[in-house]
């Protein structure tokens, strides 16, 4: 019999009670929720009612308990990196949600505190296992599409919003709140060992807060692809989550449907190098055009509930470090 492991969760709010309570209910021969930590009396006292757990008001009240075997850090944005360093230095295994740190300084005292402990420090970077975005990579790996050119990743739409997630001082906007998700997509497409050059371009767009919700991130590297990216908040018509172009094809896709073609080259007229004109047989004047043969596929995404697959694949991944041993898959 697997072993059942107990979980604390801080913060019950669209995070820590959506996702992860939400998941770990389903999941319950693997996970038990013992305690969670709401500063909102409203929200402790639904979880203790949902779960059947202590509820607490501060995740102060967690650290002399030594009956927990995971906590879930799903609280404000600008608390993880303090909270999950606390939690860490207290003996805590610890899973946190993104941002996982407000600046890469702050993410360096986490990592420390995790080795100097010798817990767990995980980040949920649950789309890395998105069904859409393996398939992405499938496709890639096949060769079929040839070198690729350029990846562009948009994570679009039109919205206004007034929350706490607009704010700086609270590590809001769109690149610590929503970005997470594509950037890491895209780091692991352009597979660069060193540091990519960088060029950003942020805008206010419809929040009303102080942080951005218009992004243009390009990545750009030696022998790879130039990477793409785009999270805005003022696109009114989005199409695509991916596209690629490549030297013998290209992709476009969404979350739920990707189309992919590329040209036969077996079937592609031989051609080489001219520098002369080009003429009809008539002698005219001609453009260098010719017919090639394409090749279609489609995909259409097997499961509907995209978010929850790629929470419960990380969540897989967690357990298995932490009751068999098995490396981190995401890794700080």
């Amino acid at each position: 019999m697997e072993k059942t492991l107990r979980v604390a969760i801080i913060g019950q709010g669209r995070s820590g009670r959506d996702i992860h309570g939400k998941h770990l209910l389903t999941d319950t021969a693997r996970f038990t929720i013992v305690a969670v930590a709401d500063e909102l009396a409203e929200r402790r006292e639904r979880a203790a009612r949902e779960y059947g757990c202590e509820a607490y008001a501060g995740y102060e009240q967690l650290l002399s308990r030594r009956d927990i075997d995971l906590v879930i850090n799903a609280s404000f944005s600008h608390q993880h990196g303090r909270i999950t360093t606390d939690l860490l230095r207290h003996g805590f295994n610890v899973l946190v949600e993104k941002p996982a740190a407000g600046s890469p300084e702050e993410l360096d005292d986490m990592i420390e505190a995790a080795r100097g402990s010798g817990r767990m420090l995980a980040i949920f970077q649950q789309s890395r296992f998105a069904p859409y975005f393996e398939k992405v990579q499938q496709i890639l790996r096949s060769g079929v599409l040839g070198r690729p050119v350029q990846i562009s990743i948009a994570f679009n739409g039109f919205a206004r919003r007034w929350d706490w997630q607009c704010c700086q001082d609270m590590n809001g906007g769109s690149l610590f709140n929503t970005g997470p998700h594509p950037l890491d997509q895209a780091l692991r497409l352009l597979d660069y060992p060193g540091v990519p050059q960088v060029v950003c371009r942020m805008d206010r767009a419809n929040t009303f807060g102080d942080a951005e919700d218009y992004v243009k991130l390009i990545l750009t590297a030696p022998d790879r692809p130039l990477i793409d990216l785009e999270i805005s908040s003022c696109d009114a018509y989005p199409d695509c989550t991916y596209r690629i172009q490549a030297t013998r094809g290209g992709l476009k896709g969404t979350m739920t449907r990707i189309d992919w073609r590329w040209y036969s080259e077996v079937e592609a007229p031989a051609q080489s190098l001219t520098r002369h004109p080009l003429s009809t047989p008539e002698g005219l004047p001609a453009y260098c055009g010719e017919k090639l043969v394409w090749i279609e596929e489609s995909w259409q995404s097997p499961d509907a509930r995209v978010f929850s697959y790629g929470t419960r694949r990380l969540y897989d991944t967690v357990y298995d470090h932490l009751v068999h041993g098995a490396p981190l898959v995401v890794t700080p």
